[in-house]
């Protein structure tokens, strides 16, 4: 079974579309301010998209840390002192502001990210809002507990903030995971330093401009620049008291290296090669879109929760198949500012090429047969941009590279199983383990399979997004701490401190 290069590529030029703009230079946010990097250079932004350069951001640098940290560490100790309560109030005046910013944000991700507005960009920017709003309305719980000692003492617990945060997030969904940073910070009481993800800091750089509207100046500080540049400085710094990171497995073991030498607490989301298990009652059309839905093929599966190990079982391995190829054929891709298109494109040229290679691999494997996709055309409106085509390949193993590696492309393995020992088995045979996703009628068996999947982060017949209120991180290589929930922000942005008073009369 084999159909290649079956996904629609659309040309379609909609009326409603916004044209790209021309370049334009943006600075960063320190103390309040928006400056230029102390080097003056610049680093450009390219629209995936297009290939083109449309805007340049500074090139930070150690002395910009220094200047971003010594503000956030000046703001830091009136802020903290702020009823929580009414941080909790200014975080939902910014989400408001965002929410009205709705479309401009939108148009700002696609652009820089190549990610399709109407199917990723404008969700990304709604739930944004709705990242804030539901922070803002946690101030008040921000609560102790009391230890009984017996009536001659009071002994309590309080959450206090832990100081200035040193933030770093990816491309991939940048505005939501630097909103999944900063309102949880601030509502603790924290201040922040955030380095944007050079291919794509438009849209956090603006989500930062408008919380200069609501907040202190220094509480909220965004800095741009590569990561040897001013990543590392911001990790290093001896006033940075948390690290926060976002971003691949490989740079996050550098930054808990870099954190154990200053013994500075770190939250660390990072990748993942999650599973799919269809179990053979579910070979049904609601399975599959949630499979698709799972893989993040409309995000080009540039996502750390793509579920791009697809277990089928033997009984409707081929017929399952043969309904997701078919589904697959309607989705559009294009112009990610066009509204008729479901898929854009990939970040950049490197990203473009890895992909490609894994592609190119599995295409030669004696062992794998491609099923639909492969590599993109070389010609025509696909080679304007870094345009992929939804993959996937067939193998009777879960030890090949493309089950084992994270490919962060639209590429999924579909693996056959019969017993389901084995396939749970399989499932667990990875060093990640962020996301897993299991499809059956019975959900007494999908609760069982749930349990006993090596993840943070379960679903059972349905492969949406993370929802605020929902604790979701990673085990294993794919992180430690928690993000999107009440239990998130208290673990990763507040210490305790226990307070002990007598109560009995000195003598």
């Amino acid at each position: 079974m084999t159909l290649s290069k079956s996904t629609q590529i659309n040309n379609s030029k909609s009326a409603q579309k916004t044209e790209y703009t021309s370049i334009k230079n943006h600075k960063m946010i320190i103390d309040g301010q928006l400056v230029d990097s102390h080097g003056l250079d610049r680093i450009q932004i390219e629209c995936p998209a297009t290939k083109e350069i449309f805007a340049t951001v500074p090139r930070g640098n150690n002395q910009d840390v220094n200047f971003a940290v010594k503000a956030a560490s000046d703001a830091f100790r009136k802020w903290s002192l702020v009823e929580p309560r009414e941080r909790g109030k200014l975080l939902l005046r910014i989400a408001d502001a965002i929410e009205n910013e709705i479309e401009n944000l939108a148009n700002i991700i696609a652009q820089e990210t190549g990610n399709a507005i109407r199917t990723q960009a404008r969700p990304e920017a709604k739930l944004v809002a709705d990242i804030f709003r539901y922070f803002g309305g946690l101030g008040g719980e921000l609560k102790g507990e009391t230890i009984p000692l017996g009536e001659n003492f009071l002994s309590y617990t309080r959450r206090e903030p832990i100081g200035v945060v040193g933030a770093i997030i990816p491309w991939n969904a940048p505005v939501l995971l630097g909103a999944l940073k900063i309102a949880p910070a601030l509502c603790a009481g924290n201040t922040i330093v955030m380095k944007a993800a050079e291919d794509a800091p438009l849209g956090i750089l603006r989500i930062a401009e408008i919380c200069q509207n609501f907040i202190p100046k220094g509480v909220v500080n965004l800095i741009t620049g590569f990561g040897e540049e001013c990543g590392t400085p911001l990790i290093e710094h001896p006033h940075v008291r948390k690290i926060s990171f976002t971003g691949s497995t490989g740079v996050g073991k550098l930054i808990m290296q870099a954190a154990s030498e200053r013994i500075v607490p770190v939250s660390l989301e990072l990748g993942g090669k999650s599973p799919s298990i269809v179990y053979p009652d579910a070979n049904e059309d609601w399975a599959v879109e949630g499979v698709m839905a799972a893989m993040r093929f409309t995000r080009q599966s540039q996502s750390c929760t793509a579920g791009s190990r697809l277990f089928l079982h033997e009984k409707i391995f081929d017929s399952f198949l043969e309904k997701l190829i078919s589904k697959l054929k309607n989705l559009k891709i294009g112009d990610p500012l066009d509204e008729a298109n479901d898929i854009g494109s990939l970040i950049n040229r490197k990203q473009y090429s890895r992909v490609l290679n894994y592609i190119q691999e599995g295409m030669e494997h004696p062992s794998s047969e491609l099923i639909c996709g492969g590599m993109p055309p070389e010609n025509g409106e696909m080679s304007k941009g870094y345009f992929t085509l939804p993959t996937i390949f067939s193998n009777t193993t879960n030890e090949w590279r493309l089950a084992k590696e994270e490919i962060f492309g639209p590429v999924l393995t579909a693996i056959s199983w019969k017993d389901e020992e084995n396939v749970i088995k399989m499932a667990n045979d990875s060093h990640y383990g962020l996301a897993g996703y299991i499809w059956t009628h019975d959900i007494g068996k999908g609760l069982k399979t749930a349990h006993s999947l090596e993840a943070g982060w379960v679903q059972v017949n349905q492969g949406l997004g993370q929802m605020p209120g929902q604790s979701y991180g990673g085990v294993k290589q794919s992180g430690i701490g928690r993000e999107f929930s009440l239990n998130g922000m208290l673990e990763s942005f507040t210490q305790t401190k226990n307070v002990t008073v007598s109560l009995s009369t000195p003598s």
